[in-house]
């Protein structure tokens, strides 16, 4: 472990901040007079202001030799100048050079003592009146406030980076909020779990069966519940896991689930055969409410129809020159005419045919149709493949991000006739809700998607549980067509999908799925490199950044998704000195291929979205990406949104297409190696799949089907409620 350092010095001036994390390069002058450069989280600091910096050195590419602060500790200024330029620098209001230096000409080094503590002498400087002292006195105390925060936060093992989080969320109050209930920050301070929020209340010495502790573990345990997929968790698998994150029995836990119900930080509801279970307030209004939605909608006569459907859809195959089989044909029937329309199938089966057939028809009756799919680069697909206008369902609902809400509401729903959703099986609850909200109940809801792929990557499922709800029509598309028929990668997706080993022998006429085995993870990810960097563009002719994606089960391990970025962007895009931007251990290089981790309106760009970096500026501490066309700026402090994609999880690759994939699988991901997951994965390579790794892996995922059950509570709500009617 690299020792820590101490240096002793004062901000001599900046050469950039950050105002918003604080991430700051200065020139620091030690009291040897030796300039040194110093980069880190630098909050409430000004020039002039002498700090004990403790971290450790770097040699920068470009830059040179740097300091890099990981903790710091203002000092007060112990000469005349350095009194002199700390207060006239801007750092308190109404105070400048000229008036500074009055100031330390009369009061000489007891400038800062009589400013904190008699700031009514401060008068005896011509130019001084009493309001002006006093506001000089708030100022400065607020500045020392800041620094005490800053001095208590880093001295019980909080980074400077977070501690200028805290100071920014809580200000004045931060010390009295982190010593009152440190748990508050894991909710409210971003980054900062349960985990970091925990060792915080220990360093503060909160016992560890303390009320907050407990009342905050089991938070944790469900918000952790939440991130696996469940709506709710049954009270005992709650208990059980809060007690393992805890360390402690059960036995105390009960009563503060009862104080986090009385006080509605949660909802406790018995569900059926599971007994009693609990839910976080947000999900059980968006299951709740959308099961009465639904059923209004079911209910409700939609717009009438003038419009002998088996003839139009006669007449539409003989305009289009397009055959639909019967399966598909029932499909569009039953969307013309049903209030509530599932769609499902795999591969191959013409999912999209029908929903041109459905656009085209509907827009023959002029029934407005809206069409949308979960991601922007599942709206780009269905755009191309229907020719008809198709966004995100959060741009459908007009999402605004400075009210943190969507527009389209119950108050102003959308004036549709028909709203049709592909790649369904993505949708979560919550987004499923707000869907719900915005639509008329004259509506028709049409979902379109793959019941067999991974679920959402948020809470919930939507598809499943709208299909065991019985509240509409289901149509399951099992013919594949003739032409789908003659790819491997249709055959091999179906074979998976079926509980079939797909054949991994290569033929000579093979042109689109490939297994190399490879059983060693460092021969496998080397082979990987290779297919991407050489093999596949010679092959295929197809660009190693933009046309091949690596889709891996996991984020760690030799075959995860963080050394397989490294290895690919050293192969296909190796350090350039001034070509790169740090953050963290990541280093972002002009050409690299990134993906967005979260939704972003202003700048236009979301969560899964891919594109290229085309500019890096060190300088300004900038880079730009094109994703598809639109460029995106990306300031130092937005970088935690970007990852490297050369390689991305296969749930990240959800309604997404490539025209080559390549998939490590390996033993080494048993915990992951589940039927939905190869199936998905498969299914996201348009002209070429690569499979690399062992074939004993990948007959352990085919014959996993038992993907963990989410705990949703959605079509028993559902069905409760067709019932009642």
């Amino acid at each position: 472990m690299t020792e820590e350092i101490v240096l002793d010095g004062t901000v001599e001036r900046f050469v950039y901040r950050a105002e918003d994390t604080a991430f700051t390069v200065a020139r620091f002058v030690t009291p040897t007079h030796e300039q040194v450069t110093v980069v880190g989280e630098l909050f409430g600091v000004q020039e002039g202001l002498p700090l004990r910096l403790r971290g450790q050195w770097v040699q920068d590419r470009k830059w040179g030799r740097q300091f890099k602060v990981t903790t710091y500790q203002p000092r007060s200024p112990e000469t005349l100048v350095g009194i002199q330029r700390f207060l006239g620098d801007g750092l308190i209001p109404g105070i400048g050079p000229a008036l500074a230096k009055a100031i330390v000409a009369k009061f000489g080094l007891e400038t800062l003592e009589v400013i904190h503590k008699e700031p009514q002498r401060l008068t005896e400087v011509v130019g001084i009146g009493s309001k002006k002292a006093k506001t000089i006195s708030s100022a400065f105390a607020v500045q020392r406030h800041v620094q005490d925060v800053m001095v208590f936060l880093q001295g019980i093992g909080i980074s400077s980076a977070f501690a200028v989080r805290i100071a920014k969320r809580y200000g004045n109050d931060a010390i009295n909020v982190v010593k009152a209930n440190p748990y508050r920050l894991a909710h409210e301070v971003r980054g900062i779990g349960f985990q970091k929020a925990d060792a915080i209340a220990q360093k503060l010495g909160i016992a560890p069966d303390a009320p907050e502790r407990l009342e905050a573990g089991l938070l944790h345990a469900l918000e952790s519940s939440v991130e696996d997929g469940h709506m709710h968790l049954p009270d005992d698998e709650l208990l059980k896991a809060a007690a393992e994150l805890l360390a402690v029995s059960q036995d105390p836990l009960p009563p503060r689930l009862a104080a986090l119900e009385e006080r509605r930080l949660i909802v406790r509801e018995t569900l059926g055969h599971r007994g009693a279970c609990t839910m976080l307030p947000w999900a059980h209004q968006a299951e709740a409410e959308a099961a009465h939605l639904l059923a209004e909608i079911t209910r409700t006569s939609g717009k009438p129809m003038a419009l002998d459907v088996h003839a139009a859809v006669h007449a539409f195959e003989h305009v289009t020159g397009v055959s639909l089989a019967e399966q598909q044909r029932r499909a569009v029937e039953a969307a013309l005419i049903d209030k509530c329309v599932v769609i499902t199938g795999g591969p191959g089966v013409g999912k999209t045919t029908i929903v041109k057939a459905i656009v085209h028809l509907s827009r023959l009756v002029q029934r407005r149709v809206a069409l949308a799919a979960p991601t922007g680069r599942a709206a780009k697909r269905l755009n191309e493949a229907t020719q008809y206008e198709a966004t995100t369902i959060h741009r459908l609902l007009e999402y605004n991000p400075h009210e943190g809400g969507f527009v389209r509401t119950k108050q102003n729903p959308l004036e549709v006739d028909i709203v049709i959703i592909d790649e369904g099986s993505m949708v979560d609850s919550q987004l499923f809700h707000a869907l719900l909200v915005a639509m008329p109940a004259s509506a028709q809801l049409v979902l379109v998607g793959d019941i067999d792929q991974l679920p959402s990557v948020g809470a919930g499922a939507v598809l499943q549980d709208v299909i065991a709800s019985e509240a509409g029509t289901v149509i399951r598309l099992t013919e594949i067509f003739r032409q789908a028929a003659a790819s491997k990668i249709v055959l091999s997706a179906h074979a998976i999908n079926s509980g079939e080993l797909p054949d991994l022998d290569t033929p000579a006429d093979t042109t689109d799925f490939y297994f190399i085995n490879r059983e060693d993870p460092e021969s496998a990810r080397q082979t990987i490199v290779e297919l991407v960097a050489e093999r596949i563009p010679q092959k295929f002719g197809l660009d190693p950044i933009t046309d091949v994606q690596v889709l891996a089960p996991m984020h760690r391990g030799e075959l995860g998704t963080q050394m397989l970025n490294h290895a690919l962007q050293e192969r296909l895009n190796a350090s350039n000195a001034g070509n790169e931007l740090t953050r963290g251990d990541r280093a972002f290089r002009r050409g690299d291929k990134v993906m967005q981790l979260k939704n972003d309106y202003d700048k236009g760009v979301y969560n899964g979205d891919i594109g290229v970096v085309t500019t890096i500026d060190r300088e300004e501490g900038l880079l730009r990406v094109d994703f598809d066309g639109r460029v995106a700026p990306y300031e130092r402090s937005e970088l935690d949104q970007l990852a490297h994609a050369y390689a991305v999880s296969i749930h990240k690759s959800q309604g997404s297409e490539y025209p080559a994939v390549v998939i490590p699988i390996a033993t080494q991901h048993f915990m992951m190696l589940q039927r939905s997951l190869l199936y998905t994965a498969v299914t996201r390579g348009k002209r070429l799949v690569v499979l690399v790794g062992s074939k004993r892996a990948v007959a352990m995922a085919v014959r996993n089907a038992d993907a963990k059950r989410r705990y949703t509570w959605f079509a028993e709500r559902m069905r409760g409620t067709l019932a009642a009617d």
